[in-house]
């Protein structure tokens, strides 16, 4: 495949308003933390409009990344339809909407993206890698307008426009406020607040790893799943204690890796989202219910796909 035409750019405002893809194809191999198998991964670029599509390449069937192809979100999220499916997606697609890329082709030979380190950042150092061009394009972006809420029991997640107390700016942003409580003493109440920018991401997001508790592993193994988890790829909590020789790699790693989920959830938007996401208890049904009630409510978006730097002030 051919690259698309595009020129390299740095990680400024005006560059978010236009649509965005890799220099070049960076390949990867890796465990799924399901299946336990080996998994062979590529990242090609994409041309304007084409959207991040995942490959079944042992099955020649594509799937385009959108909250609507959605199957399951136990555990994991997982597009697809039919028998060609796609799981474990969330890190890579944080990864994708953290660095503001928009266009991707994903191939990869199973039903299972790899878990790698279970954090977003190897996959953010593979598009670093990659390079990034932008393509000239107007980037799709999304603008809540008014509030959108979902719950399911003591979990609630809400999209909510821009705060405009936060000052007037001229990039499509989404703010993040996630909360989490946990009756293990290692964890226990958390809460985080971001402002998703590719730095920020890169930085304060991406290393954070995903987490189990150490009561659950025997059950999920004897359901099948889990096979390939290891203190290599998750932080395994029992009661007050971390399980992992290195301990956490932040303080408020368990918060943080529900909100990098997150930012990989809301990414199967399929465009850009400027206003503000706040949550308690978050999971992967939650965020998927929540794109679902936006786009079902038609004057609870507006496209501001077009939209200059200069209009997205003035609005």
């Amino acid at each position: 495949m051919n690259g698309p035409t595009g020129h390299t750019v740095p990680e400024t405002g005006s560059s978010l308003w236009t649509q965005r893809t890799l220099k070049s194809r960076i390949p990867c191999v890796g465990i799924a933390v399901h299946s336990g198998r080996r998994v062979s991964l590529t990242l090609l670029p994409a041309p304007a409009d084409h959207g991040i599509v995942f490959r079944r390449t042992d099955l020649g069937r594509d799937i385009p990344a959108t909250y609507n192809r959605v199957v399951d979100t136990k555990l994991c999220t997982t597009i697809g339809e039919g028998s060609a499916r796609v799981g474990t997606i969330e890190h890579l697609m944080a990864a994708l909407a953290g660095a503001g890329v928009d266009n991707v082709l994903v191939e990869v030979d199973g039903p299972e993206v790899p878990i790698m380190d279970g954090s977003a950042a190897p996959f953010s150092f593979l598009l670093e890698c990659a390079g990034i061009v932008s393509l000239e394009t107007p980037r799709k972006v999304i603008e809540i307008v008014r509030p959108v809420r979902v719950t399911d029991g003591k979990a609630i997640a809400e999209l909510r426009p821009f705060d405009a107390s936060d000052g007037r700016i001229a990039v499509p942003t989404l703010n993040l406020e996630v909360s989490i409580d946990f009756a293990e003493a290692a964890i226990g109440r958390q809460t985080r607040t971001l402002r998703l920018t590719p730095e920020n991401f890169r930085e304060a997001v991406a290393p954070a790893r995903t987490f189990a508790l150490a009561s659950d592993i025997d059950h999920l193994r004897e359901l099948g799943l889990a096979k390939g988890g290891s203190l290599d790829n998750a932080i395994v909590v029992d009661g007050a204690r971390v399980l992992n020789p290195g301990g956490l790699r932040m303080k408020d790693e368990f918060v943080v890796h529900k909100l990098l989920d997150a930012v990989g959830d809301l990414a199967l938007a399929g465009a850009a989202l400027h206003g503000r996401f706040i949550a308690h208890r978050p999971g992967h049904s939650l965020n998927n219910k929540l794109l679902r009630a936006l786009f079902a409510r038609r004057d609870s978006w507006a496209d501001i796909t077009r939209a200059s730097p200069a209009e997205a002030v003035a609005a």
